[in-house]
């Protein structure tokens, strides 16, 4: 043995986990769901991600026409498998004041069209996430989705922390990107994200460094259940892609690393999950073994997905690397 010196080690160190899920794509490689709601868009953006790192996604189709929810649901049957884990509906039933970039013209009450489409989906045994404000649903109406096995989150909502509660206790089990399109936590009102913090809910978390500031993200993982927590990318169809795209007919482009519209506003991320796992340990400061749980296991176990596990029989394929910087450095195999 002797010290390296000025010589060049023969590898770079390789860190090997199951690969990653997310459960928030809204695009990928160029191709937004909401735009392009068939297989192959389904297929594209899966493609952009796994160059990225991430094995299994839940492809996310924001608030629109219900003729593009029900396209959504129509491909994300076709293309169920090989990474497309599912489909997740965020929205139209939020709440107008935090619907963020999504288009007020198409935010509607909980209905039957919508439940018509969450059966369909399961009928074809394709896992289902629900984004709502529960505050604006009939208990009734969350009775029937849940009883159906789809996953109910509160998210782009004005739900007090009562409402949240009473949510959490009719079926919701899940809280959409916390922090992001609800009220602040305050001290006399601690809203959604503050029953969030404290109940058995799993919670999303964009971890890109600027959605939520990082020492929000420490407190709230300090607070909450730590297999509850976990991440999202939210990503939209700049990752792996052109820096700019359309979203109901308004120009979207990274900016400084924020993906924002016209106004300035963020409208949703330009990260993928393996970026906002390595962000969360080198730049939020939480441990290595907690970041990697909270893209892999957790998110699985929120959706009620099967685990992955290295072990002997794991196909090559499925088993993420990453270098000594935590960026992806490929498949195994």
């Amino acid at each position: 043995m002797r010290p390296l010196g000025g010589a060049t080690p023969d590898a770079r160190p390789h860190l090997a986990i199951p690969g990653p899920t997310d459960l928030q794509v809204n695009g990928g490689g160029g191709v937004l769901v909401n735009t392009t709601p068939t297989p192959d868009g389904l297929r594209a953006i899966r493609a952009a991600h796994r160059a990225l790192g991430t094995l299994a996604m839940l492809p996310t189709v924001i608030t629109d026409a219900p003729e593009v929810m029900e396209a959504a649901a129509d491909a994300a049957i076709a293309a169920h498998g090989d990474g497309i884990a599912g489909l997740h509906i965020e929205g139209p039933h939020i709440a107008p004041e935090k619907r963020g970039t999504h288009d007020a013209a198409h935010i509607r009450p909980p209905d039957d069209r919508t439940l018509a489409v969450l059966a369909r989906l399961r009928a074809a045994g394709v896992p289902v996430l629900l984004t709502l404000a529960p505050e604006r649903a009939e208990p009734a109406w969350l009775a029937r989705a849940a009883a159906l096995g789809v996953v109910l989150s509160a998210g782009h909502s004005m739900a007090t922390a009562a409402q949240a509660r009473a949510a959490f206790a009719q079926g919701v089990t899940m809280v959409t990107h916390l922090f992001n399109a609800m009220p602040p936590l305050a001290h006399r009102e601690p809203g959604l994200a503050g029953a969030a913090i404290l109940s058995d809910a799993h919670v999303g978390l964009i971890a890109d460094g600027h959605h939520v500031a990082w020492d929000a993200l420490r407190i709230a993982l300090a607070a909450h259940r730590a297999d509850r927590s976990f991440l999202v990318s939210d990503a939209m169809a700049t990752v792996g892609g052109p820096d700019r795209f359309a979203l109901y007919g308004r120009d979207i482009a990274v900016r400084d690393g924020r993906l924002v519209n016209a106004d300035g506003a963020l409208a949703g991320a330009h990260v993928d999950l393996v970026t906002c796992l390595r962000r969360l340990h080198r730049d939020g400061g939480v441990a290595l073994d907690r970041c990697l749980a909270m893209a892999t296991d957790i998110p699985r176990a929120a959706m009620r997905l099967p685990p992955l596990a290295i072990a002997p029989g794991t196909p090559a394929a499925h088993v993420a690397t990453l270098d000594g910087e935590l960026r992806f450095a490929g498949w195994l195999g």
